[in-house]
């Protein structure tokens, strides 16, 4: 992890094209302004991880789902 220690008005470059700004610097948190391509996504960890903890629990209650992609590879790849 690199920490760095910026000011407001103060920016991070990621890249040639991903910018992060300090905005703000408040009693409870930083207000950060972030321009980058619109191809890249961004957001933040708290509701990155809720996705991804619902897309997996998605999965686990679809078994009909893991059998198919089973019978699917046997198709494309039959035993000889």
């Amino acid at each position: 992890m690199l920490v760095l220690s910026r000011k407001k008005g103060e920016t991070i470059m990621i890249g040639n094209d991903i910018e992060i700004t300090v905005l703000d610097v408040l009693a409870d948190g930083v207000k950060l302004g972030i321009t980058a391509p619109k191809e890249v996504g961004i957001l933040r960890k708290e509701l990155f991880v809720a996705i991804a903890d619902t897309n997996k629990e998605a999965l686990s209650s679809m078994p009909a789902l893991t059998d198919l992609r089973s019978q699917y590879k046997k198709f494309i790849q039959p035993n000889d």
